[in-house]
């Protein structure tokens, strides 16, 4: 059977109360905190997200906390899971999902949804998955592939990743899934300092919006080059590079 495409894929990232895997068996009850996905179509970011806190009900762990610096006072008046549930599987359900590790993530959104006792699909039924840490392993065998890695080896920017969230981490493994598959990571159309707040209920960019054609300058075309020569080195050729 051919492996499907999709045409809409969603970046996710989440973070926990803690670790709920030994040997892939779920054996302590830990939750998800907040969730963090990002939108992707045809291979362009539009700029449209899904970004919520989530209260637990439980304590977080202190190793959890020194990760995420989520504390449980700041998600004492966040919703329930079973708030969200709806809206987060509307974002999601159809989509590929890009996450890096995907079993752990997976594993706590199964465990949650079991947990509602409504008789929700497993995700890889409702969606399918792409491990972004599987495919790093097979292209650089080897070598550290945890996301802040691969963002040195492809030149970019985490600097603001001093705590992990999961909105940034979603949107940086964005960033990395497209330069690691060989693309140019895609400009957000939607133009303004608004554009990180759009409603993740909307569904296109403004057909209405038109763009003006700008050249870029020398400085760009040479930035252009350095990021295509990353690509190259990083994954032995480059689409968009002569003679690659």
């Amino acid at each position: 059977m051919a492996q499907q495409t999709y045409n809409r894929q969603v970046v996710l990232d989440t973070e926990t109360t803690g670790m709920n895997q030994a040997g892939g068996a779920i054996y302590l009850d830990h939750k998800i905190i907040e969730i963090g996905c990002v939108e992707v179509v045809n291979r362009r970011l539009t700029g449209r997200h899904y970004h919520v806190y989530v209260n637990p009900g439980r304590l977080v762990d202190e190793e959890a906390f020194k990760v995420h610096g989520i504390s449980d006072e700041y998600l004492r008046d966040k919703p329930r899971f079973g708030q969200i549930a709806d809206e987060f599987i509307e974002f999601i359900q159809g989509a590929e999902l890009i996450i890096h590790n995907a079993p752990f993530d997976v594993s706590f959104m199964d465990y949650e949804f079991e947990q509602l006792g409504r008789g929700i699909a497993k995700t890889a039924d409702m969606s399918g998955i792409l491990d972004t840490l599987v495919m790093a392993k097979q292209m650089h065998p080897g070598q550290r592939n945890s996301l802040d890695a691969l963002c040195k080896r492809y030149g970019i920017d985490n600097s603001s990743r001093d705590l992990h969230g999961a909105l940034l981490d979603a949107e940086i493994l964005a960033e990395v899934y497209l330069t690691m598959t060989g693309g140019q990571t895609a400009l957000n159309l939607s133009l303004g300092s608004d554009s990180a707040n759009i409603d993740k209920n909307s569904s296109s960019i403004d057909p209405a919006l038109v763009l003006a054609v700008l050249k870029a300058s020398d400085a760009e075309l040479e930035a252009h080059q350095s990021r295509l020569n990353v690509v190259k080195d990083a994954s032995g050729s480059c689409l968009w590079l002569p003679n690659s």
